[in-house]
């Protein structure tokens, strides 16, 4: 068995968030995995020289969207292994994941990296998300009313992934 190099990768998305009087609607994308499976997930990706956090992912939401945001607080860090065999490197991966609020823009005017991007009900954000530790995360963004229910009462406690 050959061993890769490690290598540490850094990114930045976002939690695209409209309070709307029917509740929380999130933005999400999906794209094909290599094996062509196609997965949903946050808008995210790697910063640009000089780019800080924040800056990144306003970036890229607008680029992978076509939505403007603005970032409202920092939400989390997911990290991951992963390897990338053209390069025969591993990668930890560390996506620095923030809350932000939706002020415009048209999902028209988005690159064609993400091969459909949509709002969805919090609730079925949460539930279309392919990865745990993203919806962990969207978890952690809970409306307020979500937030504070007891347990058995929040619609996100419902049987699903």
């Amino acid at each position: 068995m050959s061993r890769y190099p490690t290598r540490h990768a850094v990114s930045a998305g976002g939690l695209v968030i409209d309070d709307r009087p029917d509740g929380r609607w999130v933005v999400l994308i999906a794209h094909r995995n290599a094996a062509g499976t196609k997965q949903w997930t946050l808008p995210k990706g790697g910063l640009e020289d000089g780019e800080d956090l924040e800056s990144a992912a306003v970036r890229e939401v607008r680029e992978e969207t076509g939505l403007d945001a603005e970032v409202v607080t920092k939400l989390g860090v997911v990290d991951y292994w992963f390897v990338w065999r053209p390069d025969a490197v591993r990668y930890h991966k560390y996506v620095h994941y923030f809350l932000m609020r939706y002020n415009g823009g048209d999902m028209t005017s988005r690159d064609d990296e993400a091969e459909d991007v949509t709002w969805l009900p919090y609730t079925e954000a949460i539930e279309r998300l392919t990865h745990a530790n993203e919806r962990d995360l969207v978890r952690n963004a809970a409306p307020e009313a979500e937030a504070h229910a007891p347990v058995g009462e929040r619609r996100d406690d419902r049987a699903g992934p």
